[in-house]
């Protein structure tokens, strides 16, 4: 049993009155890891934190990351500051196909090492549940190891993860010239094998020029939702290729990036219920200025998410944080619109939101305590991450005090 008392501002989206909501000087009772009781008054409790009058927020819901890699791609970073362009290194050999080999050589430990890691700087920074894919080995095996070796990290660590299959992700190197074979390969055997595995919970696909394009797209989603994967895409991150279009014809539940998203594709998404996931890290990362119209997104009455991408090669950022700066700069969120998008949102594209992603009675208790006042601190800070406490399931897993 835990008791949370002298919160200075509770700052959480509130499922049934659908609104972020600011609530001053409460406490928070926690059993079993799970909240059951706020503004209540329980002097019973065996433990206490006095959380001094500052700011409590859910723990942050990052809704799509790549973290089951090897190494970074530094190398890459150099090039572009050179003027070299993602597509082109992707060209030279570079990309997601630069990270294949090492995956594939690792041996499942030696992922999990990595991978505990990234995680660990993760709940630093106050992600307590995230999305992560696969999408970096791109055969049979290498991709049910990385699943496997999310599915380990899963059980090991505080943070909950939700897999994704991302075998989509790019046409490897033995299959340059026959992109076909790697389409055959994934709807015949890959795609089967993996829910046979049982771990993924959703199939992505990486919907782009040089890539897969709408048509293979989604016969590859519609594969997947034959093996009860839930289809979700990366969508117009580069060019309009009418991936939107295809997420509201397939009931994705999210199309992700959207930087090149027309109007049309944006009022599909709307009259098909998809969430948006914007990830504006990606942008500043790859040093580009046209991030996701997130605007006309939310005035066309569609959900918008906000996460890292957090991937070896084009956003190598792990700050929700940050995050939620970058949309209140260049996507024109409030405060208050990136703070849902961050948390309850993020949680509603992973279908998690009965559980996480708001701090209300019944659901977990995945709380962030701040050393700050206000949540419009949190962008005003930038790239520094005051936190003192977060508490996962109900237990404090980070204590800075």
């Amino acid at each position: 049993m835990l008791n949370l008392t002298n919160i200075g501002l509770l700052a959480t989206y509130n499922s049934n009155t659908c609104a972020l909501e600011r609530t001053h000087d409460c406490t928070i009772n926690i059993d079993d890891g799970i909240i059951t009781d706020i503004n209540g008054a329980d002097v019973s409790r065996r433990k206490s934190i006095d959380c001094k009058g500052k700011l409590i927020t859910p723990g942050f819901v990052d809704a799509h990351t790549h973290p089951v890699f090897v190494d970074g791609r530094e190398n890459e970073f150099m090039k572009r500051l050179a003027g070299v362009s993602y597509q082109e290194i992707a060209k030279q050999g570079g990309g997601i196909n630069a990270s294949i080999s090492a995956v594939r050589n690792a041996t499942e430990i030696e992922l999990y090492d990595r991978v505990i890691k990234r995680m660990d700087k993760f709940i630093e920074m106050g992600t307590t549940t995230l999305e992560a894919k696969s999408g970096y080995g791109l055969d049979t095996e290498s991709e049910l190891k990385s699943l496997r070796v999310l599915d380990r990290v899963n059980s090991a660590h505080a943070i909950d993860i939700v897999s994704t299959f991302l075998g989509a992700h790019a046409i490897p190197p033995e299959f340059n010239g026959d992109p076909k074979g790697y389409f055959t390969l994934l709807c015949k055997e890959m795609i089967p094998a993996v829910a046979e595995q049982g771990i993924a919970k959703f199939c992505d696909v990486f919907c782009e020029e040089g890539y897969f394009n709408v048509n293979d797209s989604r016969i590859i989603l519609q594969t997947a939702a034959r093996y009860n994967l839930i289809p979700r895409i990366h969508a117009d991150e580069f060019t309009d290729s009418g991936a939107a279009g295809l997420a509201a014809e397939i009931g994705a539940i999210s199309a992700d990036h959207l930087m090149a998203v027309s109007d049309q594709g944006i009022k599909d998404m709307a009259n098909a219920g998809v969430m948006a996931i914007l990830l504006p890290g990606t942008t500043f990362f790859l040093g580009d200025h046209s991030y996701a119209p997130a605007r006309k997104l939310i005035n066309a009455g569609i959900d918008v998410a906000l996460a890292t991408d957090f991937n070896p090669g084009s956003c190598h950022i792990q700050s929700m944080p940050f995050i939620i700066s970058l949309a209140c700069l260049y996507l024109d969120l409030t405060i208050d619109e990136a703070l849902k998008a961050a948390t309850w949102t993020g949680a509603c594209a992973l279908n998690v939101e009965e559980n996480v992603g708001s701090i209300e009675v019944g659901k977990k208790a995945d709380l962030i305590i701040w050393d700050l006042d206000t949540p419009e601190e949190i962008p005003y800070n930038m790239t520094s991450v005051p936190i003192q406490n977060v508490i996962k399931n109900g237990n404090l897993v980070i204590s800075l005090d």
